[in-house]
């Protein structure tokens, strides 16, 4: 299907279910609640196709453009359908999990995924591993018949976990000091003997985080998401997907909230940083549309999508500093689910600088890789 074509259907199909759907509905500020609607809109997009288009047949999909993903996330989060922090877990793991994973868990587990059945984690952070991945002390060690993995270790910040019914678990695999090329990645059953999961409570009051145990867990050998000691290309395939349609998705959810403030700004010195607020984001937007459409014809983002990263981080935080300007008071004392909304967002804000790769490692890159700048010794 023709790109214009599949969003006029699309809006068309969505209009008409706007109401099962949930459409503009406040979001519950508790993780379980917007899953359980989330799963919901998942399985009617499912079973009327929309949520297949843009992914590989062997996948479940029905092929397509990596476009189409993100023209629906985009009308989703502009109509206030789905929260796009939820939204993205399927964007995030399933791309990685399609290319390195073995064929028949892929046909087995991702149609599930898609449907809203499953919802998957990311285990890269660790207490003493952040961002520096190649520091990992998660192990993974061969069983004694050779038939799998044992793995031994601590995540932390794995969202969503605690929902999660599959994870993906970067573990090392080689010897303490081979870095970033001992690592292996693997897809970890949640309710597998050994695996321990405890909520975490952001400052906003939203229990998205988890710090994840794992004591001899014990992994089959068809869980592995890429070759042994291949953990490290698999998590760069993954990063690099985060700047596609999952960012696109971010800025019309950023371009909804925008247009809910326009009626609060009565004065000059609004105008002028509501101003500020759409020139970060239409910047931001002009830079993933290129992004998107590299991807479309077949190039992961490489080192120029941290600029994406920089972009899309400023973008963010002007738009709910502007809230925070325009709804003084009642965004910080106000009890409405309104006021409610607002604030948690803002709160959210405060860690688009960091999750992801913080923007000093994202500017580092740049310098580097793009202007060819030196590295402190």
């Amino acid at each position: 299907m023709e790109l214009n074509e599949f969003r006029h259907e699309l809006c068309e199909w969505l209009d008409d279910h706007a109401d099962a759907l949930g459409a503009g509905v406040p979001f519950a500020n508790q993780v379980a609640d917007r899953l359980s609607r989330q799963r919901e809109v998942q399985r009617r997009l499912f079973d009327a196709d929309w949520m297949r288009f843009g992914w590989p047949a062997r996948a479940g999909g029905l092929d397509g453009s990596v476009l189409c993903r993100a023209v629906l996330g985009e009308e989703l989060t502009s109509r206030g359908i789905v929260h796009t922090t939820t939204w993205s877990m399927h964007e995030v793991l399933g791309p990685a999990v399609i290319e390195y994973a073995d064929p028949q868990l892929v046909a087995d587990a991702f149609p599930r995924l898609l449907r809203g059945e499953e919802t998957w984690c990311q285990g890269f952070s660790e207490p003493d591993a952040g961002s520096d991945l190649g520091s990992l002390r998660t192990t993974a060690v061969p069983t004694a018949n050779g038939d799998g993995w044992v793995i031994n270790g601590e995540k932390l910040w794995t969202s969503f976990a605690h929902h999660a019914g599959r994870c993906v678990v970067l573990a090392r695999t080689g010897t303490p000091e081979s870095g970033s090329k001992g690592i292996t990645a693997f897809l970890v059953d949640m309710d597998t003997p050994g695996v321990e999961v405890r909520p975490l409570a952001t400052m906003a009051g939203v229990d998205e985080f988890c710090s994840t145990s794992f004591v001899d867990v014990v992994v089959p050998n068809d869980r592995l998401v890429g070759g042994v000691g291949d953990g490290w290309k698999t998590a760069g395939f993954i990063l690099a997907c985060e700047r596609g349609p999952i960012f696109w998705q971010r800025a019309s959810s950023l371009a909804r909230h925008l247009s809910l403030l326009l009626p609060h700004a009565t004065d000059p010195r609004s105008h002028a940083l509501l101003g500020e607020a759409y020139q970060s984001l239409w910047a931001f937007r002009a830079r993933s549309l290129s992004t998107l459409h590299g991807m479309s014809d077949g190039s992961l983002p490489g080192p120029e999508a941290s600029i994406d990263k920089i972009l899309i981080a400023a973008a963010e935080q002007t738009v709910f500093e502007l809230a925070k300007e325009l709804l003084a008071g009642d965004m910080e004392l106000g009890d409405s689910p309104h006021d409610e909304m607002w604030r948690s967002e803002w709160a959210y804000s405060r860690a688009a600088t960091i999750y992801g790769g913080t923007s000093e490692i994202q500017k580092d890159i740049v310098s580097w890789q793009l202007l060819g700048l030196p590295r402190k010794p």
